[in-house]
């Protein structure tokens, strides 16, 4: 049992250490793919358009389980896609904390995906096409015009994957199990806090944890936002 005075136990450090550092790689895993995906979805009509977009979001309807059994199937050293890495680049995913991320930008990426792709329709098409007149490409017109009104969106998207990355159990738990100082981010102790007669205590200072951390992260959603509003002239 933790001592209630204490400020961090180690326990608590490595488990906060681990989910900071599990949430902030699966963001910037799932950043790249999510604002492609997000273009797509905002700005081209094609077959199967819908497929993609009930692709992206089926995490969020997913059982989580399912969603960490599959990621087993598919990244675990049997799976073809964890024989393909271990080979190639000599990565192994599963059951370890690089597993825990990839879980994380996979439960996180519809959220991510919804933001920046709500941001890219916000985009008035009518400024790139008069960028475009001016003789701009189209590498150009993204970087100066449509990047700097989507960045807002971008940041808020990033962060929700971030806080929903945060909060990731049952995708984690069935694709890298729940290991201390390598898997067992903060939902993982408190589960295992839980499991041990009298560690009510420990599970409350990880549920205190949790919220500080979900609470800054959301915050830092809307701070952000805001300022990126203010500094382009958008009205909030």
């Amino acid at each position: 049992m933790s001592d209630p005075g204490a400020w961090l136990t180690p326990g608590e450090a490595e488990a906060l250490w681990l989910s900071l550092k599990t949430g902030l790689a699966g963001t910037a895993l799932s950043l790249p793919p999510g604002i492609v995906v997000a273009w797509v979805l905002a700005r081209r009509n094609f077959p199967g358009k819908i497929i993609l977009d009930g692709l992206v979001h089926l995490p969020l309807v997913l059982p989580p389980v399912v969603t960490g059994y599959l990621l087993l199937v598919l990244f675990g050293h049997g799976g073809a896609m964890g024989q393909f890495l271990e080979r190639t680049f000599g990565l192994v995913v599963a059951f370890n904390w690089k597993g825990a991320a990839l879980a994380s930008a996979v439960m996180g990426f519809p959220l991510l995906v919804r933001a920046i792709r709500l941001a890219f329709e916000a985009v008035d098409p009518k400024l790139e096409a008069a960028a475009r007149t001016l003789g701009a490409s189209p590498a150009d017109v993204f970087m100066s015009v449509t990047l700097p009104l989507i960045t807002p969106g971008l940041i808020a998207g990033a962060l929700l994957g971030f806080a929903r990355a945060l909060g990731e159990f049952g995708a984690t738990i069935t694709f890298v199990a729940n290991i201390p100082g390598e898997t067992q981010t903060l939902p993982l102790a408190l589960y295992s806090a839980l499991q041990v007669p009298g560690g009510g205590i420990d599970a409350a200072r990880f549920v205190i944890l949790s919220l500080v951390l979900a609470i800054a992260a959301l915050g830092a959603s809307e701070y952000f936002a805001r300022a990126m509003r203010r500094r382009i002239g958008v009205a909030t």
